[in-house]
């Protein structure tokens, strides 16, 4: 460095100053938007950030999946799922009505035909024995339609629909959805196909209140799913898309749409290889199924014959209410359908013919009650119970309450065969042997008529009947009978109320009231031993009348009323109700010779009908009853007016007119149009 003149530093040339560096950019996690680009291409992902994220959301995916795959277990099976419904049979086999909240009656595989198996697969998911029971495209459709708004349903397998009815609600959400994805994978690998289409079959709706293969064959082809074939099978798949749509009773376009995919399931099995094209080509014309009518009601007769069931099932086995609540159970009966059927029109053509409550009062509350027993077995065939079970909730086949009146009056003479009169039954009096010809003179005496009116009674070698000893008992005489001493056949076709007040004190009361009982009535429908006992103070159900008149063609073999042959549940018989054995009520020839007193009874004119029910011997009629036998059939028909004010009976005189004999024609006009043209033979 110099030093100017004037003592000033001298510098050399000035350096220019060095410029401070470029600082590099520093890099981004993820380039985005990316750098270096301009325009649209900066702001479109490379291939690297769409292989990325594609990756990241598969791995996330694939985790949250993990996730709920664990969380997420098989549940226990919802209530809906588990209810059954009570099915009740005729005798003949066929479905008389199924009971409770859901219509459903579960059965095995093994009873559902395969050709239904296969309708049913080819329509919902072919692929259902070879898939792992899901559909990820129902799933991915489903959240594609959550966000459109619509409806998640659609796409889904037979397990996956077996998953919804059987453990999750019917909610359309993607939460139950997913839920039904990842419990279908589990069912699928702990539950066999099998397994799986068998409970599918049970738990799907069909329309028409039905849930499950069983209760559809029954509601619309009146069937049991065991007897239906591949045409009908194809018909009851198609509503699996949707009952309200595919019903075809329930409008034209649904006839349409039903026999329209009738016809692809039949189509598709052929395509799937579940049917041959042969077997195919024999179904050409659509199943019509029946008109809708659900067999669930409980109205009309329908609701007492279920009554009737009910009891015997409890007192005979040891189900209760609580059980039967429950469902589940087959209960197969003895009811004759065409038998119920006929009774019914009878009761309604007669009241509708002959009574009338708008035009005399005596009309009003009029009640009618009836039933139909088999002698040789006891089997309840038919019976009457009110006008509908709905409304009128007492059975008035099966109450208590309504005096029988003369109709007792065979028990009586039955004792009396049986017994004679007499001995300490009749207080200390002779004992005297009695036929159905034996009459009462003026003095009181038991008499037998010289030359019987009919009748085969036991007798000795005298033509009288004979003493326990041996001895002619009785006196014959020519002196009788006539009009104001009947003999006993006359006083049972007559009235002749005097005659067997006298006889059953003649008998013992007691000794009739066991008679009763032996024939069959119940000993607490027995009213007190006093002077009217054996003229009808009792009160038995039409029921057990019927029965009880069935021992006298029977030849004194009692047979309990039944109505339940068998109660099923999950293929299991429920013990209890083996039919009841037979016991002897009275001697053979006792119960010929009722029966044979009896006979003109059954043949009496329309207007004197002799089963007159009386309530004791006051001429104010509380009842009106018939009851007649053949060897097929026991029938009892009674009629009473009730009021909902009134707790007792309300008196029968005036209804249906002066010439009504208190109502007693109705009864008789009732059982002759049951029986008309029935082939039950003559009756007795």
């Amino acid at each position: 460095m110099g030093t100017h003149s004037l003592g000033k530093p001298v510098h050399g040339p000035k350096r220019p100053r060095p410029r401070p560096r470029a600082r590099k950019p520093s890099r981004r996690l993820i380039d985005y938007p990316r750098r270096g680009r301009h325009g649209l291409r900066r702001w479109l992902p490379s291939w690297r950030q769409w292989a990325g994220s594609l990756g990241l959301g598969v791995c996330g995916t694939g985790c949250l999946f993990a996730v709920v795959y664990v969380s997420v277990d098989i549940p226990d099976e919802n209530a809906a799922a588990r209810r059954e419904a009570n099915v009740y049979y005729w005798a003949d086999g066929t479905q008389m009505v199924s009971t409770g909240e859901v219509n459903r009656q579960n059965i095995k595989l093994s009873e559902i035909p395969d050709a239904v198996e296969n309708a049913v697969i080819a329509a919902e998911n072919d692929t259902f024995y070879s898939d792992s029971g899901v559909s990820p495209k129902g799933l991915a459709r489903a959240a594609v339609n959550m966000v459109r708004g619509q409806e998640t349903q659609g796409g889904s397998t037979i397990t996956q629909q077996y998953v919804k009815n059987t453990y999750l609600s019917q909610d359309q959400t993607v939460t139950r959805k997913v839920k039904e994805f990842v419990i279908a994978l589990k069912v699928d690998q702990r539950k066999s196909k099998q397994e799986i289409l068998q409970g599918y079959l049970n738990t799907s709706w069909f329309g028409r209140g039905a849930y499950g293969i069983e209760a559809a064959a029954h509601t619309y082809y009146g069937i049991p799913a065991k007897e239906l074939d591949a045409s009908q099978g194809a018909a009851l798949a198609a509503l699996l898309k949707g009952a309200e749509q595919y019903d075809p009773s329930a409008s034209r376009a649904n006839h349409r749409r039903s026999v329209a995919r009738w016809k692809w399931i039949l189509d598709r099995q052929v395509k799937a290889g579940l049917m041959k094209p042969g077997t195919r080509a024999k179904f050409t014309t659509y199943p019509e199924p029946h008109k809708e009518s659900r067999a669930t009601s409980l109205g009309g007769q329908t609701g007492y014959l279920v009554d009737v069931a009910n009891k015997y099932v409890k007192q005979h086995t040891s189900l209760t209410d609580k059980d039967l609540a429950l469902g589940g159970y087959k209960i197969h009966t003895t009811f004759d359908k065409d038998k119920v059927r006929r009774l019914k029109g009878s009761v309604e053509r007669v009241l509708d013919r002959d009574i009338d409550p708008k035009k005399r009062a005596a009309d009003k509350g009029v009640q009618v009650g009836a039933a139909s027993v088999r002698p040789s077995d006891g089997a309840i065939v038919a019976l009457y119970g009110g006008a509908d079970a709905t409304e009128h909730f007492t059975n008035n086949a099966d109450t208590s309450g309504v005096p029988v009146g003369s109709a007792f009056k065979p028990f009586v003479l039955a004792a009396a065969l049986e017994h004679g009169t007499g001995g300490p039954a009749g207080r200390g009096t002779p004992w005297q042997a009695v036929s159905a010809d034996s009459f009462y003179d003026d003095s009181g005496r038991l008499l037998v008529s010289a030359v019987p009116a009919g009748g085969s009674g036991s007798t000795g070698g005298s033509g009288l009947p004979t003493a326990p000893d041996g001895e002619p008992a009785g006196r014959e005489t020519d002196d009788g009978p006539d009009d104001t001493h009947p003999t006993l056949r006359q006083a049972l076709a007559k009235g002749g109320n005097a005659t067997y007040v006298r006889l059953g004190k003649g008998v013992g009361w007691d000794r009739v009231r066991r008679t009763a009982i032996a024939s069959g009535l119940l000993e607490g429908s027995m009213a007190r031993l006093e002077k009217t006992f054996p003229i009808g103070t009792s009160t038995p159900s039409a029921i057990r009348m019927a029965g009880a008149y069935g021992t006298f063609v029977n030849r004194g073999l009692q047979h309990d009323p039944y109505s339940v042959t068998k109660v099923v549940k999950d293929d299991v018989a429920v013990d209890g109700l083996a039919r009841p054995g037979a016991r002897r009520a009275f001697d053979p020839d006792v119960a010929d010779q009722t029966a044979d007193a009896m006979r003109g009874v059954g043949m009496a004119s329309v207007e004197r009908p002799v089963v007159a029910g009386r309530t004791g011997d006051q001429d104010r009629l509380r009842s009106a009853w018939f009851t007649a036998t053949t060897e097929e059939l026991s029938t009892a028909v009674t009629m009473f007016r009730t009021s909902p004010d009134e707790p007792q009976l309300l008196p029968m005189s005036g209804v249906g007119g002066a010439k009504s004999q208190h109502g007693n024609v109705f009864p008789v006009r009732i059982w002759r149009d049951y029986l008309k043209g029935s082939g039950d033979g003559e009756s007795r």
